[in-house]
C-alpha cells in the first residue's frame, strides 16, 4: 500500500489556504488595532484571544455537521469553498475600515471573519483521513503539514513587498490582503476541481473496512485489556497532568510572542512589518528544516530529553532576544534556534500524551492536548497584553522566557510517557507533527 503523494498534496491545498490567513492574521491585525484604532494592548489582547475562544466551539460544532452532511460534492468541500468564499469577501473589507479609521465595522466585519474560518477548519483537516487508509494516515498528515508550512512562508514572504503606503502615510495593508485571499482562492478552486472527494472515500472506506475485519479478533483482545486495566494509576494520573501543565506553559510563551512580535518589532525596535515577518519567516523554515533531525534524536534519546532541551533553548532564545535594544541581523540565528527549539517541543508533546493513553482513548487523550493548548492561546494574548499596556513592551520577551522556563520544571517531574520512538521509515514521516 502506497500514498498517493500527488493526490494528498491537493487535498492539503485547504490547509495551505487556512495557514496562509492566519499568518496573515496574527502579523496584520494587532498593527492595525494599535496604530490605527490606537487601541489599548491589554483590549487587543481579548480581540485576539477570539479566535481560540471561538475554535472551542465552532471546531467539534462544524466538524460534526460536516460528518452528517452529504452532497455531490461530498462530506467536506462544501463546507471549505462556503467558508472560504465568506472568508475572502470579509477579508478584503478589513483594510478598507481600515483606510477609513471605522473602528465599529472594522471589529463587526473581524467577529464575521473569525466565524466564517471557523465554519470550515475542521472539515478541512479531516478531509485527509476520510480520502487516505488507516496506515498511511501519518504520511498523509506529514503532508498536510508542509503544506501549512508553505502557506505561511506564502504570507511572511509577501509582506514585506506587498505593504504600502496610504496617501496619509500610514501603512497600506490591501494589496497583501489581495494576494493572501488570491492564494486562498486558487488553493481551494484546485481542491474542488481535482479532488473527487465521494469517491476517494468510498475507496478508502472499503479498504479500511477490510483492515478493520482483518484486525477485529486483534482489537478485541486490546480492548478486553485496556478494560481490565480501569482508571490511570495515581502515579501515571501525576505524570499526565504534568505533560499537560508543561504544553500550556510552552504555548504560553511562545503564543504571546507569535501574537504580539510585529508589535513589539515597531515600538521597541521602531521597525517595519517586513523586519518581523523575515524573523517569523526564518524560525518557521528553521522549524520545518528541523522536523528530520529531530525525529532521529528523539529515536535515540527519547522524546522527553528532546523537549526538555529544546524547553532550554527556546527559554534561552527568548531571554537573548529581550536584550537586544536595537533591531540587528543576529535576530535572524536567534529565530533560527526558535524555530528549531519549538519544532524539538512540537515533534514530541502530543506523543507523550497520547503514549499514557489506553487503545481505546486516544480521543478523549487527544482532547486532553488541544485543551490546555488552546486555553493558554486563549489566556496569553490578554495577560501578556496587560502587561504591555501597563508596564511596558520591554516584557514580552521576558515574560514568553520566563513562561517557556516553567515548563521545563513540570516536564522534568514527570516519569510517564517517554519513549524512543521508532525512527521513521522514511524522511516523509518526520513531518507528521500533529495540528498546532
Amino acid at each position: 500500500m502506497k500514498l498517493n503523494t500527488k493526490r494528498t498534496i491537493l487535498v492539503g491545498m485547504a490547509f495551505l489556504s487556512i495557514s496562509a490567513f492566519w499568518q496573515l492574521y496574527d502579523n496584520v491585525v494587532p498593527l492595525i488595532l494599535k496604530n490605527t484604532f490606537n487601541m489599548r494592548d491589554d483590549i487587543s489582547g481579548v480581540i485576539m484571544a477570539l479566535d481560540n475562544v471561538l475554535a472551542l466551539f465552532l471546531l467539534p460544532l462544524f466538524g460534526k455537521l460536516s460528518d452528517k452532511v452529504s452532497t455531490p460534492l461530498g462530506k467536506r468541500r462544501p463546507f471549505i469553498f462556503f467558508g472560504t468564499a465568506c472568508a475572502v469577501v470579509l477579508m478584503n473589507l478589513l483594510p478598507i475600515m481600515d483606510h477609513k479609521m471605522a473602528l465599529l465595522p472594522f471589529i463587526i466585519l473581524l467577529g464575521l471573519l473569525l466565524f466564517a474560518m471557523g465554519t470550515y477548519r475542521s472539515p478541512a483537516v479531516a478531509l485527509m483521513p476520510d480520502v487516505t487508509p488507516k496506515p498511511l494516515r501519518s504520511k498523509g498528515n506529514a503532508i498536510i503539514n508542509l503544506m501549512g508550512a508553505l502557506g505561511g512562508v506564502f504570507t511572511l514572504a509577501v509582506t514585506g513587498m506587498l505593504v504600502g503606503k496610504q496617501a496619509n502615510g500610514r501603512p497600506d495593508y490591501q494589496p497583501l490582503f489581495i494576494a493572501v485571499s488570491a492564494l486562498m482562492v486558487v488553493a481551494v478552486l484546485i481542491l474542488l476541481f481535482f479532488v473527487k472527494e465521494n469517491k476517494l472515500t468510498a475507496e478508502a472506506t472499503k479498504i479500511n473496512e477490510e483492515l478493520d475485519a482483518a484486525n477485529a479478533e486483534q482489537a478485541a483482545s486490546a480492548a478486553a485489556k485496556d478494560h481490565n486495566m480501569g482508571a490511570l494509576p495515581p502515579e501515571m494520573r501525576r505524570s499526565l497532568i504534568l505533560i499537560l501543565a508543561s504544553v500550556f506553559f510552552w504555548f504560553m510563551g511562545y503564543n504571546a510572542v507569535s501574537t504580539s512580535f510585529t508589535k513589539y518589532v515597531s515600538v521597541r525596535w521602531n521597525y517595519d512589518l517586513a523586519a518581523a515577518s523575515q524573523c517569523l519567516m526564518v524560525g518557521t523554515v528553521a522549524a520545518v528544516l528541523s522536523y528530520l533531525p529531530v525525529g532521529m534524536l528523539s529515536s535515540r534519546f527519547g522524546r522527553k530529553r528532546i523537549i526538555q532541551i529544546g524547553v532550554i533553548v527556546l527559554a534561552c532564545a527568548f531571554a537573548a532576544a529581550a536584550c537586544f535594544a536595537n533591531f540587528s541581523v543576529a535576530m535572524y540565528g536567534v529565530f533560527a534556534l526558535v524555530g528549531m527549539a519549538w519544532a524539538m517541543i512540537n515533534v514530541n508533546s502530543y506523543p507523550m500524551v497520547v503514549e499514557i493513553s489506553k487503545s481505546g482513548d486516544v480521543g478523549k487523550y487527544t482532547g486532553y492536548y488541544y485543551t490546555f493548548s488552546m486555553a493558554a492561546q486563549i489566556i496569553t494574548p490578554i495577560l501578556s497584553g496587560m502587561l504591555l499596556q501597563h508596564v511596558g513592551y520591554h516584557t514580552l520577551l521576558p515574560y514568553a522566557a520566563i513562561m517557556v522556563a516553567i515548563s521545563f520544571v513540570t516536564i522534568s517531574l514527570t516519569r510517564h510517557g517517554d519513549s524512543k520512538p521508532q525512527p521513521p521509515k522514511d524522511k516523509l514521516e518526520a513531518f507528521d507533527v500533529g495540528d498546532d
